[in-house]
């Protein structure tokens, strides 16, 4: 459990050091194993845990956590009135997507982006996710509900 009930903030994360292979191997290996088929579900909601615990005012703050995560670089694609669409690439999402040793899903950043939009927006939503192998990148919609 955590000592500090503060919320994280970006600078605190670019004081931390980290390597993407132990974060992989833990995300897609250990974690799976250890939730077994529960894990999409458990993952999702750590995702929105972590964006009630982030400090965001702004869609720029969205961005950037993604990018101090290590989850990719995020941008957004579309705005519709009940809806908002992003796009996740980079060369990090590039090798976790082609990597043959993982099975990887992004239930986490789903969870993390619909949480963020509701505390930017006021708005209960859900987030979906769709890899694009060829592309190598991933498609998250955010549906207002």
């Amino acid at each position: 459990m955590r000592g500090n009930t503060s919320k994280i903030n970006l600078e605190q994360l670019q004081s931390l050091v980290h390597t993407g292979a132990g974060y992989d191997l833990l995300r897609y290996y250990i974690l799976p194993d250890l939730l077994g088929k529960e894990a999409p579900f458990l993952l999702y909601y750590m995702g929105k845990n972590l964006a009630r615990n982030s400090n965001m005012e702004k869609l720029e703050d969205i961005t950037e956590y993604f990018q101090q995560f290590g989850w990719g670089t995020l941008s957004v694609v579309q705005e519709k009135k009940k809806e908002i669409l992003f796009e996740l690439s980079g060369h990090v999402l590039e090798k976790r997507i082609q990597n043959p040793l993982l099975e990887v899903d992004f239930k986490m950043e789903a969870g993390f982006l619909a949480e963020a939009m509701k505390i930017l927006q006021d708005v209960n939503g859900e987030g979906f996710e769709e890899v694009d192998k060829k592309k190598n990148l991933v498609v998250f919609k955010v549906v207002h509900t």
